[in-house]
């Protein structure tokens, strides 16, 4: 691996340790002092991290709007964890936070399809939901039938039961999501 190689590496570990210890990323600015390079220079790092989809910079700018799975602005996913409130990107991302801090987690997040609350809790790695809570799952473009709303049960959930009702929606499919990653 070239220097810039390993700087470019750098610089994404930096902005991914800021963003755990802070909720929020570093600017371009904050990275070139840290490394002692030019304001240039960081930004063409930064341009380089969003073309291979380390960072999502905000168009036209050089911010970093997401560096997944954290989300640099606020969303409907929020993520409390280590005494901090996280913002996820999406649904996924909104897991993907407490796996990336290894750490509990609390969730609160709104249905994208029924704007209804949804609340999760993570606890050693485990999804714990209470028995009214889920989330749902909108395969669109995908072999899964078209489900809307939010799952509710009736009757409570054994425990066993509650992961086959924790959906996440997916609007479209994987192979597009950079089409429009602030849609998606």
């Amino acid at each position: 691996m070239d220097d810039t190689e390993s700087l470019l590496w750098q610089v994404r570990h930096f902005v991914y340790n800021h963003f755990a210890d802070t909720t929020l990323p570093r600017s371009v600015d904050q990275t070139a002092r840290h490394f002692n390079i030019s304001a240039e220079e960081a930004s063409e790092l930064y341009k380089e991290l969003h073309n291979r989809h380390a960072f999502f910079l905000e168009p036209g700018t050089l911010t970093v709007r997401m560096a997944n799975p954290f989300s640099g602005i606020p969303t409907d996913f929020k993520v409390h964890a280590n005494g901090k409130t996280y913002y996820a990107n999406c649904a996924w991302d909104m897991l993907g936070i407490p796996a990336a801090l290894h750490s509990d987690a609390v969730i609160e997040a709104v249905c994208t399809e029924s704007n209804e609350p949804a609340r999760l809790e993570i606890r050693n790695g485990q999804i714990n939901a209470s028995h009214n809570d889920y989330v749902t799952l909108s395969a669109s473009e995908g072999s899964l039938p078209r489900q809307t709303g939010t799952l509710r049960s009736q009757q409570p959930l054994p425990q066993s039961d509650m992961a086959n009702q924790l959906l996440v929606h997916f609007p479209i499919s994987f192979a597009r999501w950079y089409d429009d990653l602030v849609f998606t």
